[in-house]
């Protein structure tokens, strides 16, 4: 991304810093913490540094390699990037001029294969990608226009593993579907640590986020029991402060991987008895003994939102409902609907009631039958500044950060009158 905005599809507030204290420091021998677009990792090795993620550009990487070159003067022997959202990866070019200015010998930049083919789907798809990151964190309107998206793509890649050998401290790269399918961990078999990355997060697992595409829950359970196998003592989550002890880890690695296991199963078999999404949104209890978890607050992802990936999955975009299958043009049916509606003031009426009682999702759904609707009625105007003024409210409630971005996102552009431009009416 461009260097003078310091945003990403995981930027800091991903991990909601009003809840996730930053951890920066020493690990073990040789094992810190440098900070970055979360926690990025550096390893000293017999041979040099091992750099996992060089953190986003601009004013954090100068604190980044002071931060390096107070604990080692030691060359950069790798750069390995932990996956392929935007923003940990940025600085790449400046770590390498670093590398340059002081005449070491050029690192190889790490990643795993699949990586470069998302880079190469962001490339083709920019402008989409630039709009979800305003909505996502809230930027006004037209910010990221023009904003090239950087992406340094890796000089090596590799499938399933890559062992960096060294006779102090190896370092092995294990591919991670996780988050993203060219997720990577790092292992240090020696210290038994382990960097997590995308695929160890301080809150429930980020599947089906609104914005984006499939991720696949199953396939991160597998991912998260194989990291459990290592044995690890001590994990580097991706944002937060590391979880220590052998027994807490596997607790946390197989609890989260349960829940994950526990959400197919269940989304599977209302889905096989003909229920809908939203049905089985509204029908799901979820066992506290996964879900009532400290790890798995949903502060970024969201249940309700593994259980919409799980489902579109397996069924596609159609929401069942015959109206949305061969949909008019939204202006249309909007003036369409609104043509139809007699008594426009018991709209607004019943909209604000429901609001008042605490039934903000309810009040949507009605306010909605004037909000749709094209061009400037001033009952249409009306609806769409109180459509704003419930998203303001839904978002005061939402737990994900996501959902309170797009909340607030929709809200601002709504109560603009710019919402012809955008799909959000």
């Amino acid at each position: 991304m461009a260097n003078d905005v310091e945003v990403g599809e995981t930027d800091a507030a991903k991990a909601n810093p009003a809840t996730v204290p930053s951890f920066t420091g020493t690990l073990a021998d040789g094992v810190h913490v440098l900070g970055g677009m979360g926690n990025a990792l550096t390893v000293e090795t017999s041979g040099g540094i091992v750099q996992m993620d060089t953190g986003p550009a601009g004013r954090r990487v100068e604190k980044m390699l002071e931060s390096l070159r107070e604990l080692s003067d030691a060359p950069v022997r790798a750069i390995a990037y932990s996956h392929g959202h935007l923003g940990y990866n940025d600085a790449v070019e400046s770590w390498l001029a670093h590398c340059e200015q002081r005449g070491d010998p050029v690192p190889p930049t790490i990643a795993h294969e699949n990586l470069v083919r998302r880079w190469q789907r962001y490339t083709e798809t920019q402008g989409v990608q630039r709009y979800f990151i305003e909505l996502q964190f809230r930027l006004p309107r037209g910010m990221m226009s023009g904003q090239p998206l950087t992406m340094p793509m890796p000089t090596q890649t590799f499938k399933d593993t890559l062992t960096l050998h060294d006779p102090v401290r190896p370092v092995q790269l294990i591919w991670a579907p996780s988050e993203t399918d060219d997720a990577v961990v790092l292992w240090l078999p020696e210290q038994r640590i382990l960097y997590g990355g995308a695929a160890a997060t301080p809150s429930i697992p980020n599947i089906g986020t609104p914005l984006r595409s499939l991720r696949d829950p199953i396939r991160w359970a597998d991912t998260l029991e194989g990291m459990a196998a290592l044995k690890p003592v001590l994990i580097v989550m991706e944002f937060g402060p590391p979880i220590e002890g052998e027994e807490r880890i596997q607790e946390y690695l197989l609890k989260t991987a349960a829940a994950l296991r526990w959400l197919r199963e269940a989304v599977v078999s209302r889905m096989n008895l003909g229920m809908g999404v939203v049905e089985i949104l509204h029908d799901l209890e979820y066992p506290p003994e996964l879900f009532d978890q400290p790890w798995m607050t949903p502060m970024y992802g969201h249940p309700d939102y593994i259980v919409r990936d799980i489902f579109r999955k397996e069924t596609g975009w159609w929401d069942r409902n015959p109206t949305s299958l061969h949909p008019a043009h939204p202006d249309s049916a909007g003036a369409a609907v609104l043509s139809a509606i007699a008594d426009r003031g018991a709209v607004l009426a019943r909209a604000r009631e429901l609001a008042d009682a605490g039934e903000v999702q309810l009040a949507m759904h009605v306010v909605d039958v004037l909000a749709l609707a094209p061009g400037d009625d001033p009952d249409v105007v009306e609806a769409r500044a109180l459509k704003a003024a419930l998203c303001e409210k839904l978002a005061l409630g939402a737990r994900s950060f996501v959902s309170q971005s797009l909340y607030v996102s929709s809200g601002q552009i709504i109560g603009k009158g710019t919402d012809l431009d955008t799909g959000l009416r």
